[in-house]
Parts: structure tokens; sequence; C-alpha cells
């Protein structure tokens, strides 16, 4: 028995939460293509994306579809099986005829596998019916030339099979890199990563600081040296914040105005990030063990400082009146 055939069609719906500019971005390197013909794929008529696949084969693109945040659906492909229309992709079967009871008023779209009455146009994906049935002669005759980059390869398509394997594309997680801009990571990865920091930090500068001894312009290089480094590391890891929920790393510079870089660090720390990829790539790993304990020690730094701050002063009064 014949296995069924699926295609994967897309309408230029978008998954949840995910923006049209990173929808495209995903999949203009997805397809290894240019952003001018991924904008073909949001014309809001029904595309099929890839046909003639196993059922495997489909869920395999149509997971990368989604993860790029594009949903697209995956429907039997009709015109992989006989159909009223002969094409160079299907050609009929040597030993079967075409029942005299056919509905000879009907006819199937060899591009889409749209079921219609006769017309010289497909009423679902617009195609030329001719044209189309030429066309695709041409290709079989022109065999391995017309991958080329001939005007009608596959090649110059937006819809063409994507260049590499899509399971390879869009991995599920992204690499960790803390001295870099590039990546993405999550709430608590970076309260985690910003505790390590400021703790260098403070050993950094007491490090530092000891060139005062040798002379005050050694200890003043060193610090500069070391406040330069930590202020680069920070960066870094501001912009990786920002990617995880989608926005340019230049709005880090938001920290440097008055009262707004205070509201914008409080957004770093509540603002959720995108679910699955965005165009700045795949999420974080899960976060560990390790990176939960320090993001809570993080939040009990503030508290701490509270208690401080009120115990401090009373500690104080009773000194006084002690007059330990």
């Amino acid at each position: 028995m014949t296995q069924a055939r699926f295609k994967i069609v897309f309408d230029g719906e978008l998954m949840p939460e995910v923006a049209l500019e990173t929808a495209k971005d995903n999949l203009a390197r997805l397809f290894k293509s240019d952003p001018t013909r991924i904008n073909k794929l949001f014309s809001g008529s029904s595309i099929a994306i890839k046909r003639d696949l196993h059922e495997h084969e489909a869920d395999q693109y149509l997971a990368a579809l989604h993860r790029a945040g594009a949903k697209a659906r995956k429907e039997p492909d009709q015109a992989a099986s006989p159909s009223l229309v002969t094409t160079a992709e299907h050609p009929p079967a040597a030993s079967s005829t075409q029942p005299a009871a056919a509905n000879h008023d009907a006819m199937t779209c060899p591009k889409c596998g749209h079921r219609q009455a006769k017309a010289l146009e497909c009423s679902a994906c617009g195609v030329i019916i001719e044209k189309f049935i030429a066309r695709q002669a041409l290709l079989a005759e022109s065999g391995p030339a017309a991958e080329g980059g001939q005007p009608g390869s596959a090649a110059n398509s937006p819809y063409a099979t994507p260049l590499a394997a899509v399971a390879e594309t869009l991995p599920e997680f992204g690499e960790l890199e803390v001295f870099s801009i590039e990546g993405r990571i999550g709430r608590l990865r970076y309260l985690a990563w910003s505790l390590v920091l400021m703790a260098a930090a403070l050993a950094l500068f007491g490090v530092a600081s000891m060139g005062y001894a040798i002379s005050e312009i050694v200890g003043g290089i060193l610090l500069a040296t070391v406040g330069i480094g930590l202020a680069v590391v920070s960066v870094q890891i501001g912009v990786q914040r920002l990617h995880d929920i989608g926005w340019s790393g230049w709005l880090w510079l938001l920290n440097l105005v008055p009262v707004v870089g205070g509201v914008f660090a409080l957004l770093l720390l509540v603002v959720p990030g995108t679910s699955g990829a965005n165009r700045f790539g795949p999420p974080a790993p899960p976060n560990s063990r390790a990176v939960k304990l320090l993001a809570l020690l993080w939040l009990l730094v503030p508290v701490l400082g509270i208690l401080a701050a009120i115990a401090l002063p009373a500690y104080q009064d009773y000194v006084n009146r002690t007059g330990l």
C-alpha cells in the first residue's frame, strides 16, 4: 500500500508572541534566502512551501517552521497522487486508467492540488495551468542543468527546499558565551551572572588598589583597567538579556539616561524572554541549580540592605544610650 504523502502549507500566520520581522529574519536564515523573497510568503494566500513528503519529513519541516515563528500546517498532498492533470513530477501510473465515470468538469491543480472546476487558472494559488505544465516539462528535460541557477530553478524560488538540513538550522538551545554580545540569556541567568560579576569586581578592585602601594600612577592604571574590563562584560551580559526579550542590544544605552536608566534596568529583570527562537537565535539552555541559587542570593541583596539600614541606626542609638 502506498504511503500517504504530505505538503507544508503556510498562510502567513505567525506563532503566538512572535513579531513579524522576527519571523521573517528566522525564515531567511532557515531557507538561506534574502528578505525580499521571504516577503512573498506573507502575501496572504496559502502557499505550499514543501510538497511530496513522508509524514516524518513533514513533521520535521513543520517543527522547524514553528520554531522560526511561522504557523504552518501539514496537509495531505493530493497532487502527489494520480489526478486528472499529468505533470512532470507526477506522471500517471503505466497500469492505471482514469475512471470512465470521472467528472469531466473538474480538475486538480498540478501545483497546489486544489480541486476545482476546469479553468485556465487555479483559483487557490493563481497559477496558469498550461504554463505550469509546460515549465515542469522544460525542467524535466533540462535535468541537473536547471539546478545551476537558471531563472526557473528551485534555487530562485522563495518556496524552495532549505539548502541546509532543517533540523540542524535552528538548534533547540543556543550556546552560552559570557564574553560576547551574541546569544541570549534569561532573567535568572542574568541575575546570576550579574552577581558573579559584582563579586569579581570587589575582588579585582581590591587587588588593583594594592598598586597604590607602589605608586599612585600604577594604582590608577590598574583601577582604570579593571573598571573598563568590568564595564565591557556588563554591557555584554545586558545585550544578551535584551536579545532574549527580542530587543536590539543598542537599547542598553538607555541605562545611561538619568531616571529612565533605573526604570529600564528594572524592565530587564521582569520582562520575560520570547518563547522559542527569535531573530537573535534559539533560547538559552535551561537554568542549572547553580544559576537558580545565585539568582536567589542576588534577590536577597536588597532585602539584606534594607534590614541593615534599619538595624544599624537602632544599634547606634543603643550604643549611645548605654555608653558602650
